[in-house]
């Protein structure tokens, strides 16, 4: 007897999922240079710190559409001094419909960021050359570890390990 005659094949999953971009764009960024000259006179050998955050919202309930963003700030320090600071956040927006909680999670989790990231990346990269700074090329950014890590973090905020049994 095959997977369709006993009715529990393998096609369970909704024919009318819709993932679509409808818009990617730069939605705020920021640059500055705080100890510029100064900081051109100095050896260029940086302390550089990447931060990433996404944050999501729905725009229409009725059709599915989400904005998701993807914030990215980079500061590079010299010593104690900050040589440039960069906030870039990209936004998208799509339609994501028919997609379970999980499903959605995942989408605006690790999905859409990792399609905004190359936007970012270029957008950083080119606000620092345009500043006077040697090229920054961000490393790729593995977003389905981030979003692993993050489902983690949750669990064992909602469930924090058992007391030990007393003896």
């Amino acid at each position: 007897m095959n997977d369709l005659t006993r009715g529990d094949h393998q096609d369970s999953e909704p024919a009318n999922k819709e993932f679509t971009i409808q818009k990617i764009y730069t939605k705020d960024l920021s640059f500055e240079t705080p100890n510029s000259p100064q900081v051109f006179r100095e050896k260029w050998e940086p302390d550089v710190n990447v931060q990433l955050g996404t944050t999501t919202a729905v725009l229409d309930n009725q059709y599915a559409v989400h904005e998701v963003i993807l914030s990215v700030t980079v500061t590079a320090k010299l010593g104690e001094k900050t040589a440039f600071l960069v906030e870039v956040q990209q936004a998208g927006i799509f339609t994501m419909r028919g997609y379970t909680t999980d499903e959605l999670g995942v989408l605006v989790g690790s999905f859409c960021p990792n399609i905004l990231f190359p936007y970012a990346r270029e957008t950083v990269s080119d606000l620092v050359t345009r500043g006077g700074f040697p090229q920054l090329l961000l490393a790729p950014v593995n977003f389905d570890a981030l979003y692993q890590q993050h489902l983690q973090n949750q669990r064992e905020q909602i469930s924090p390990q058992a007391p030990a049994l007393k003896h």
